[in-house]
């Protein structure tokens, strides 16, 4: 039977020895994990200073940072709080993936760093790079410890101690609260998204201009319909009467892995004649305008490079009238306007006019034409 000071002894000493195993100081019982939006695993939403990519030193004043972190995770990245042991998330997880900060998006660690321990916290025995986590002397609670920080916002993630796996002897104690973890599976997926790009194209009518991107190799999508006017959800009768401000447009999606917003130009200066004012052919009215709808700086630029570049070289004869307008909105035309050609090849205007486009373009472009 043990003594009442035996009893208070141990009563101090159990919370002291919980300490030093874990290494956490335990002030917050009731911290919950907020998860990351998956969808976006560049940006977190309401929080400006978190990027996966971004690697530079922040310097973000505490009242700036108490405005963007969840009350939870604040508590823990600029008040070194911990989670109780055992309840966050990630404390067991052995998902394939990359964990990054909570509060700046910084890479941290890789699961095949990440080992099993009793602590009741995710641990690790080797940080993904030299200057993804920092270190600073941890003197609380009557230890001396090493403490873990966030190398980009200096946030507090854990501790570290020399009672790890090989090959390195650490354990990276950390708080699960303070780490997002993206599975492999979705940064592959996001991966492959950013390799996709869009552009909005007005080179006359717009079945022409589809069928013709539609067989160039990168290509993912072609959506023929609507920009740079005034009505909202405009019909393909309202646009070919003239009074919108609408031209008629193409959509295209592509990987830029396979093709680029070069090749993209080269075609579309090609198979439409971009010196004739709102007019191609038989087809006249400013829906039937040369025109470059961009959604970034970027398009803008290398539009106007070529146009640029074009009208140096004196490619025509006259000079280049496509205009260069921000895209603000695009509406997509009605269901029977989609994949036009393919579905009517029959009819006169599929042979007379858009076939020859198709065929100068498969000649000029015949390394490129999708198989």
């Amino acid at each position: 039977m043990k003594t009442k000071n035996q009893c208070r002894i141990l009563l101090f000493l159990i919370p002291l020895f919980m300490l030093q195993a874990c290494g956490q100081s335990v002030n917050n019982k009731n911290i919950t994990q907020n998860p990351l939006n998956m969808e976006n695993s560049i940006n977190k939403a309401g929080n400006p200073y978190y990027s996966n990519t971004d690697t530079s030193k922040l310097n973000v004043t505490d009242a700036e940072w108490k405005k963007v972190l969840t009350p939870d995770l604040y508590a823990v990245s600029r008040n070194a709080d911990t989670e109780r042991a055992f309840t966050g998330k990630l404390w067991d997880s052995d998902a394939k993936g990359t964990y990054y900060c909570a509060a700046c998006g910084n890479k941290l660690f890789k699961s095949d760093q990440k080992f099993s321990s009793s602590c009741g916290w995710p641990s690790f025995f080797e940080q993904e790079n030299k200057n993804s986590v920092v270190y600073k002397e941890d003197n609380s609670y009557g230890m001396k410890r090493i403490e873990a920080l966030c190398g980009r916002c200096d946030g507090h993630l854990g501790h570290l101690f020399d009672d790890g796996p090989k090959p390195t002897g650490k354990r990276y104690c950390m708080n699960s609260i303070a780490l997002d973890f993206v599975p492999d599976s979705v940064i592959s997926a996001n991966k492959s998204k950013s390799n996709l790009e869009t552009i909005t194209l007005g080179g006359g009518c717009y079945w022409c201009v589809e069928a013709v991107y539609e067989n160039l190799k990168g290509v993912q999508s072609v959506v023929s319909g609507f920009a740079g006017g005034k009505n909202a959800n405009p019909t393909y009768k309202e646009v070919c009467n003239g009074n919108t401000g609408h031209a008629e447009v193409v959509q295209i999606t592509f990987d830029n892995t396979i093709t680029n917003l070069d090749e993209i130009f080269k075609v579309f200066f090609t198979v439409h004649d971009p010196t004739t004012l709102n007019r191609q052919g038989g087809d006249v009215g400013t829906q039937y305008r040369s025109v470059i709808f961009y959604a970034n700086e970027e398009q803008k630029k290398e539009g106007q490079s070529i146009i640029e570049k074009l009208n140096s070289e004196k490619v025509y004869s006259n000079p280049i009238v496509t205009t260069l307008e921000s895209l603000t909105q695009f509406y997509k035309a009605e269901d029977n306007h989609q994949n036009y050609y393919e579905n009517n090849k029959s009819q006169p205007y599929c042979e007379m006019v858009i076939q020859p486009k198709i065929e100068k373009f498969e000649k000029i472009f015949k390394d490129r034409l999708k198989k």
